[in-house]
Parts: structure tokens; sequence; C-alpha cells
């Protein structure tokens, strides 16, 4: 009898041990979802320093969450650690193997770093999956690895099948429109980059690129305007020198 009460204690001890465990667990997954949250926040914001150390205490808190591997990916994408925001985006994927986005993520990565045929790798694997939101992205990163290859009509294929899914895409419109003005297909390149222009119309290398259309188009009026708008909207920077020159060149 004393053996069966000592037993019978025992297991008491061990549940009460599990459910406190599993308690303790469940507080660190709020906490780390919590804490994963304000750091979204100072992403939204562009704060991506302070994003980063919130993020670290969610990893801390919840590893295992492939959210925040993610994210942690996304702040060293933003800070150019292109090591470390590929080892975040893999342990996403490893945590979640069917996670899209993470895969779409890791193969960003690659193209900041030219690797063009892993990019291609990483973006095909993405492409007819169903349960994907935003499969216009993946097609669309796979247009511009194939317009950096040089391979532009396969590039144009990418791009239109983005556009398909997703018309008003500003991204995969200026993809397109570069890769028609690689191709010298001019006309079609004005019309696909104004349509880039009316859908994000503070978005400076967008003029930059109408601009160089325009003129090849023969239409200089309208090539100077676009050049003025992209000093206009980002004075100061590497596009607007770009601009500045191109406009220096049409005046002489």
């Amino acid at each position: 009898m004393r053996h069966r009460g000592f037993v019978w204690i025992l297991s008491l001890v061990f549940m009460a041990s599990l459910l406190s465990c599993a308690a303790s667990m469940e507080k660190k997954r709020a906490q780390a979802k919590a804490t994963r949250e304000l750091g979204e926040a100072y992403m939204r914001q562009g704060n991506y320093t302070e994003a980063l150390k919130e993020m670290l205490k969610a990893e801390e808190f919840n590893p295992g969450d492939h959210l925040t591997q993610n994210d942690l990916g996304l702040i060293y994408m933003s800070k150019y650690r292109y090591d470390l925001a590929e080892t975040h985006f893999r342990k996403a994927i490893k945590i979640k193997p069917d996670y899209a986005a993470a895969r779409n993520n890791l193969g960003t990565v690659y193209l900041a770093r030219k690797d063009w045929h892993a990019a291609i790798k990483e973006f095909k694997s993405l492409e007819g999956n169903l349960f994907y939101a935003t499969p216009h992205y993946p097609l669309s990163n796979l247009g511009f690895a194939y317009y950096s290859l040089g391979d532009y009509r396969t590039a144009e294929v990418y791009y239109q099948k983005a556009l398909d899914i997703e018309p008003n895409f500003s991204t995969a419109l200026r993809g397109l429109g570069k890769t028609y003005l690689a191709m010298v297909k001019i006309p079609e390149a004005v019309s696909v980059l104004e349509k880039a222009v009316r859908e994000a119309p503070l978005w400076p290398e967008l003029y930059l690129d109408m601009g160089k259309a325009y003129q090849l188009a023969g239409e200089y009026t309208k090539a100077l305007l676009a050049y003025n708008k992209v000093t206009e909207l980002a004075p100061d920077s590497d596009v607007s020198d770009q601009a500045l020159e191109e406009i220096k060149k049409m005046q002489q």
C-alpha cells in the first residue's frame, strides 16, 4: 500500500511538473509573439536598429518561430548583412519547409549577391504554389534575374506572368519596361513605364527610366520633364546625378 501511495504521489508531482512546464512554454510563446509584433512595428517605421533589438529578444523567447526568423532575415537584408539574412531565412525554411515567403526572401539574397542562377532556383521552386498569397513576387524576381543574365525574352515572359496576376504591380511594370528598352521595343517601353509611373508616382528611378524611354522615342520635352522630376524627388542622390548627366547630354 505504501508503495502504491508513493507511486501515486510521484505521478502527481510529474503531472504538476508537466503542467508547469507547459504553462512556462506558453508564456514564452506569448512573450515572443508580443515582442515580435513590436519589432515588426519598428520595421514598418523603418527603424531597423530598434526592430533588431526586439527580434533578437523574440528569438530568445521562441527560437522555433519561423516568422521571427524571417523577420530577422529581412532586418539583416536592410543592413546589407546578406550572410546573416541567408542564415535566418534558411532557419525559417527549416522550421516550416512550405514557408514560401522565406524562400522568396532567400532568393532575394542571391539577387543582391548577383548569384542569378541560385536565385532562379529558389524562385522557380515557388512556381505554381497555390498556397502562396503573393505569387507575383517570385515571378517578377525571376524576370529580374533573367534580365540581369541578358535573357530578355525569358525576362519578358516572367514579368508578363507577374502582371497577369497583379496588373498594377509597379516593380514588374518597371522591369518589363526596362526589358523592352533592352530589346529596343521603344513604344512598348514607353507605354509600360507610363503605367508604372501612374502606379508609383514617387519612385525616382522610374522617372529616370521614363526619361530614357522618351529620349529614344524622340520625345525630348517629355524626357526633360522626367529627368527634372528625378531631381525633384531625390535631390543629392546617385539617381539625381544620373538624371542631371542625361540633361547635360541633351543640352549639348
